[in-house]
């Protein structure tokens, strides 16, 4: 049952290199039966929902949902046979996308809020620091400006105020003005020209391993991609698409995400929780796979007042 809804019979993709984060916290949060019609908003390179296919089994379905078009295109053919549909799409469309194939509710949805190893390894696109390719950072590189055009048009207090803002780094004055300095000799294209700069004035935390530049990487990325926004707007508007006890299950990965989620969970009257604390992995997990390490899963249900929710499938945002 899988769609594919990109355009890609003649191009071919690399296997995906990602890793899925708390697999088995994930499946045992969505509580999923046979039958089942569970939304994957964030795909990537397919993990979580390559584990879910086989639980909806046949007459259920894995609707998998990523921004990135290219990760859609190569994870549909990963995915061929299974109970899979594959929409490229912004998880905060997701009322838009039933509503298009005509699923009315669904018994769960999951967002993952983290990068795909794919997109890190994609060294066009200037997730990785050691990219020598344009300082993209975009999801989509249809939409948006890349994070180059960001640096080089930024006066120096917005980009402080953006580093600040979403990467909390406490240097961000630092860097803004050493950017400044440095795009009047030179224009900063790439990831690697970058991060080579921010590791020249933000110092190495003793016994840390978290490189200087991954805080001020973030705040681009949250920046170009309106991370942050959509999460709120999705946040809005995805206990509607829920069945009544229909679990919503995200997991993020630093302050700023993990507490819209904590909040709209709190606060939202469709809502209840189900994890009064977030969920961490496992130290075996992070053994495995490190970039597990700051990953924290958030649980709500659909209560059981559907039918006098006031909220409604609505394009608004």
């Amino acid at each position: 049952m899988t769609q594919d809804t990109t355009n890609h019979q003649t191009e071919s993709f690399d296997a995906t290199i990602h890793v899925p984060v708390m697999p088995a916290e994930v499946l045992a949060a969505l509580d999923v039966r046979p039958g089942s019609i569970i939304v994957d908003g964030t795909l990537g390179g397919g993990g979580h929902t390559r584990l879910l296919a086989p639980l909806v089994g046949p007459t259920g379905c894995v609707i998998g949902m990523d921004r990135d078009p290219s990760a859609v295109a190569r994870t549909a053919e990963t995915l061929r046979g299974l109970a899979v549909q594959t929409v490229a799409a912004n998880y905060a469309d997701i009322p838009e996308v039933l509503a298009e194939i005509q699923v009315p509710l669904v018994d769960g949805i999951l967002l993952d809020l983290g990068l795909s190893s794919d997109q890190l390894a994609d060294r066009e696109r200037g997730f990785s620091y050691q990219s020598d390719g344009d300082l993209d950072l975009r999801f989509d590189t249809s939409t948006g400006k890349p994070a180059w055009l960001l640096v080089e048009k930024m006066s120096e207090q917005h980009l402080a105020d953006v580093i600040y803002q979403y990467g909390e780094e406490r240097y961000s004055r630092r860097i803004a003005r050493r950017i400044v300095q440095e795009r009047q000799q030179k224009p900063i294209r790439t990831a690697q020209q970058l991060a080579n700069l921010l590791r020249t004035c933000v110092p190495r935390a003793k016994n840390h391993s978290i490189d200087p530049a991954t805080r001020t990487f973030q705040a681009l990325r949250i920046a170009v991609n309106e991370e942050l926004k959509w999460l709120e707007v999705a946040l809005r508007r995805l206990p509607a698409c829920l069945k009544p006890q229909g679990r919503l299950v995200i997991i993020s990965f630093h302050s700023l995400e993990d507490r819209l989620v904590k909040n709209a969970f709190r606060d939202d009257p469709r809502l209840e929780v189900v994890t009064r604390k977030p969920q961490r992995p496992t130290e075996d997990e992070i053994e495995e796979n490190n970039r597990s390490r700051s990953s924290r899963l958030r649980v709500a249900q659909r209560n059981d007042r559907a039918a006098d929710d006031i909220f409604v499938h609505s394009p608004q945002r």
